[in-house]
Protein backbone atom coordinates (compact mmCIF):
# COMPACT_ATOMS: atom_id res chain seq x y z
CA UNK A 1 0.00 0.00 0.00
CA UNK A 2 1.45 3.81 -0.79
CA UNK A 3 -1.79 5.94 -1.24
CA UNK A 4 -5.25 4.69 -0.98
CA UNK A 5 -8.18 7.16 -0.86
CA UNK A 6 -11.25 6.03 1.55
CA UNK A 7 -14.24 7.38 3.16
CA UNK A 8 -12.32 7.90 6.11
CA UNK A 9 -9.83 9.97 3.99
CA UNK A 10 -6.33 9.37 2.33
CA UNK A 11 -3.85 6.92 3.82
CA UNK A 12 -0.03 7.22 2.51
CA UNK A 13 2.55 4.40 3.54
CA UNK A 14 4.50 6.22 5.65
CA UNK A 15 7.53 4.70 3.57
CA UNK A 16 6.83 6.39 0.85
CA UNK A 17 7.13 10.06 2.20
CA UNK A 18 9.63 9.59 5.24
CA UNK A 19 12.91 9.80 2.37
CA UNK A 20 11.57 12.46 0.55
CA UNK A 21 11.23 14.53 4.38
CA UNK A 22 15.13 12.69 5.81
CA UNK A 23 12.84 10.92 8.53
CA UNK A 24 12.63 7.32 9.58
CA UNK A 25 9.51 5.83 8.60
CA UNK A 26 8.63 4.51 12.21
CA UNK A 27 8.82 8.60 12.75
CA UNK A 28 6.18 9.69 11.13
CA UNK A 29 3.09 8.53 12.60
CA UNK A 30 4.56 10.30 15.85
CA UNK A 31 6.21 13.46 14.07
CA UNK A 32 2.62 14.01 12.81
CA UNK A 33 0.96 13.51 15.85
CA UNK A 34 2.75 15.95 17.39
CA UNK A 35 2.58 18.71 14.76
CA UNK A 36 6.23 18.57 13.57
CA UNK A 37 4.82 17.06 10.23
CA UNK A 38 1.71 18.88 8.35
CA UNK A 39 0.36 18.17 5.28
CA UNK A 40 -2.10 20.10 2.82
CA UNK A 41 -4.32 17.91 -0.02
CA UNK A 42 -5.69 19.84 -2.84
CA UNK A 43 -8.24 18.21 -5.41
CA UNK A 44 -7.23 18.99 -9.29
CA UNK A 45 -10.00 20.86 -10.93
CA UNK A 46 -10.36 21.59 -14.66
CA UNK A 47 -7.69 19.85 -16.86
CA UNK A 48 -5.99 18.20 -12.80
CA UNK A 49 -10.23 16.72 -12.37
CA UNK A 50 -9.29 13.34 -10.87
CA UNK A 51 -5.64 14.13 -9.86
CA UNK A 52 -4.57 15.67 -6.26
CA UNK A 53 -1.46 17.34 -4.76
CA UNK A 54 -0.47 16.46 -1.35
CA UNK A 55 2.11 18.69 0.50
CA UNK A 56 4.01 17.41 3.57
CA UNK A 57 6.06 20.18 5.32
CA UNK A 58 8.59 19.35 7.89
CA UNK A 59 11.11 22.04 9.43
CA UNK A 60 12.52 23.46 5.96
CA UNK A 61 11.74 21.33 3.30
CA UNK A 62 8.40 20.42 1.70
CA UNK A 63 7.19 17.42 -0.38
CA UNK A 64 4.90 17.64 -2.89
CA UNK A 65 3.26 14.59 -4.39
CA UNK A 66 0.49 14.85 -7.56
CA UNK A 67 -1.04 11.09 -7.46
CA UNK A 68 -4.34 10.29 -9.53
CA UNK A 69 -7.49 8.74 -7.96
CA UNK A 70 -6.13 4.93 -7.74
CA UNK A 71 -2.62 6.39 -5.71
CA UNK A 72 -0.09 6.55 -8.49
CA UNK A 73 2.44 9.00 -7.84
CA UNK A 74 2.20 10.84 -11.23
CA UNK A 75 4.98 13.48 -10.32
CA UNK A 76 6.90 14.45 -6.91
CA UNK A 77 8.72 17.58 -5.65
CA UNK A 78 10.72 18.67 -2.71
CA UNK A 79 12.01 22.46 -1.62
CA UNK A 80 14.84 22.63 1.28
CA UNK A 81 15.36 25.21 2.98
CA UNK A 82 18.61 23.40 4.78
CA UNK A 83 18.35 24.82 8.12
CA UNK A 84 15.93 27.73 7.61
CA UNK A 85 12.39 27.47 8.37
CA UNK A 86 10.06 27.53 5.07
CA UNK A 87 8.62 31.10 4.26
CA UNK A 88 4.88 30.79 5.15
CA UNK A 89 4.00 31.21 1.25
CA UNK A 90 5.47 27.95 0.75
CA UNK A 91 2.64 26.49 2.93
CA UNK A 92 -0.23 27.87 0.97
CA UNK A 93 -2.50 25.40 -1.77
CA UNK A 94 -0.57 26.45 -4.84
CA UNK A 95 2.11 28.17 -3.45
Amino acid sequence: MKIEFGDDGIVIDAALIAPLLNVAPAGVPGLMREGAITSLCETGIGEDDGEYRLSFFYLGRRVRLKVNASGEVLRRSIVDYGDIPLPTAMHRPGG
